[in-house]
């Protein structure tokens, strides 16, 4: 699959820590490659058409999949990584 960042993402992810940066390019590649990925810990968000997956212990991000591209569309600690922020 192919990822794509949205607008949001690309503004999210300047604002994050550079060390959460390196992580997250490496949570990209495993998502890529296998969205069930045990350190993802991909799961459906309740009640919206979107997934939210790990980056560590503080910081996840929130994607959608559409054809054989996946979009992330917010990236940040929990509730700005879940966009409610």
């Amino acid at each position: 699959m192919k990822i794509r960042l949205t607008q949001k993402a690309e503004k999210c992810i300047k604002k994050i820590p550079f060390q959460i940066r390196k992580k997250f390019i490496k949570q990209l590649n495993l998502l890529a490659k296998n969205i069930n990925h045990p350190s993802l810990r991909v799961k459906k968000m309740k009640n919206l058409e979107r997934f939210e997956a790990r980056i560590d212990y503080h910081y996840l991000f929130t994607f959608i999949i559409i054809d054989d591209y996946i979009y992330i569309l917010s990236i940040g600690s929990h509730d700005e990584g879940l966009g409610k922020k």
